[in-house]
């Protein structure tokens, strides 16, 4: 890694904290802090969702930390912190977090956007939607 600081890069089981994530990427010439929750919502494609249970493969923190240190890397990012939750999660449960730090807004979007889109693509969790019928849906899985 050449300029950006990887602060945060981690699966964990137990809840996430946004503000925790934008201090960790806190820096003194960072003008701007985009950040990213990625949120447990009650309904998929006209259904109605009860609950979310992520399940990774034990790859899954080698990979996002891979991930954000190539977001790390770009030379217009201060820092980087990304978590991804694993386990039951309820309506309104914080599933992924993402921050990113940067001298300029544009850039910090574009990190975070980046950021988000390369996890989302690689990480290797997947998600067991259950539904208000109590059927129930396997969703990224190979």
């Amino acid at each position: 890694m050449t300029t950006g600081t990887v602060v945060i890069a981690e699966v964990v089981d137990e809840s996430l904290d946004l503000s925790a994530h934008e201090a960790a990427v806190a820096d003194r010439r960072a003008g701007a802090v985009v950040s990213f929750q990625g949120v447990v919502r009650d309904h998929d494609h006209g259904r109605g969702v009860t609950l979310l249970e992520y399940e990774g493969h034990p790859s899954a923190a080698a990979v996002l930390r891979e991930v954000a240190e190539e977001i790390a890397a770009d030379p217009a990012v201060y820092a980087v912190a990304i978590s991804h939750r694993i386990g039951t999660l309820q309506i309104g449960d914080v599933a992924l977090v993402a921050s990113v730090s940067t001298a300029h807004r544009a850039a910090a979007f574009e990190a975070c956007a980046r950021l988000v889109d390369e996890a989302k693509a690689r990480l290797p969790i997947w998600k067991r939607q259950v539904f208000g019928d109590g059927t129930e849906e396997w969703v990224n899985c190979p």
